[in-house]
């Protein structure tokens, strides 16, 4: 995390005392329904998550939502700029209640995504990384085209088993050409060898943080629930458009411009 972001994270933490707008107001009662609200056990809550937190009710700690909504508009405008740059942002989700909308998500928005386990390396040892997953498709590309056929029926197992390993690790980034211009996480802390890769590179990470989290472990908090499937699904569906892969749009020449004036 850069030394601005962390400048900026001092002052995130402060209570909302936002004045609602009428859609808010709706967004914040849908967020409680989904069950937003509810953190951890009072036992496990992480010191710097104490201004996000509301009450504690039979020692489970309840997350101001107001909070959470002010951080989903910081998060939309950052991702939003970081796609329509051309960049992609990589989705990070491998615990059982955020694997599958982890997914779901990236494949809707065309992003690329990590839903089994982070794979050490994935982004400091990119290099590495990037030629394992060309080996990757290369044998997907031969094994749809018949090239495969050449090969005995007992090696031809051998392959299918190894594609089966390697789709694990690989197939939601396959298509993970270059460094991503952002990490969207779903699962802190489980997912916080993956937040550290990311930061140590200078990629901004935002995520999904419950009571137990540090909130400066990552550049874009969004304190909630992420123990619950519904309650991730809503923060993504509220990130969605933002988050959708855009061409970078090419900037006109000079003399290019000044004629359309």
């Amino acid at each position: 995390m850069t030394t601005t972001q962390q400048k900026t994270n001092e002052n995130q933490a402060e209570p909302a005392n936002l004045e609602l707008s009428a859609e808010e107001v709706l967004m914040l009662q849908e967020m409680a329904e989904a069950g937003l609200l509810y953190g951890l056990m009072k036992k496990k809550t992480h010191p710097g998550m104490k201004p996000w937190i509301f009450a504690t009710r039979s020692g489970v700690e309840i997350i101001n939502l107001e909070n959470t909504i002010k951080e989903i508009s910081k998060v939309n405008e950052f991702l939003n700029k970081v796609s329509s740059n051309g960049k992609q942002i990589l989705i990070v989700g491998t615990s059982p209640a955020a694997k599958g909308i982890a997914k779901e998500i990236a494949e809707e928005t065309g992003q690329p995504y990590v839903n089994e386990r982070w794979l050490g390396g994935t982004l400091t040892n990119f290099k590495v990384i990037s030629n394992r997953i060309k080996h990757y498709n290369k044998l997907i590309a031969d094994r749809e085209s018949g090239a495969l056929e050449k090969y005995t029926k007992k090696e031809r197992l051998l392959i299918d088993k190894k594609l089966e390993k390697m789709k694990l690790l690989f197939e939601g980034i396959r298509n993970l050409t270059e460094m991503p211009g952002a990490m969207l996480v779903l699962d802190m802390p489980e997912n916080i060898i993956a937040a550290k890769e990311a930061s140590s590179l200078g990629i901004p990470v935002a995520a999904i943080i419950n009571t137990d989290t540090d909130p400066k472990s990552v550049d874009y908090p969004i304190p909630a629930n992420n123990r619950l499937g519904e309650s991730i699904k809503l923060i993504l569906n509220h990130l969605k458009n933002s988050i959708k892969k855009k061409e970078k749009i090419a900037e006109k020449p000079v003399d290019e411009a000044l004629k359309t004036e």
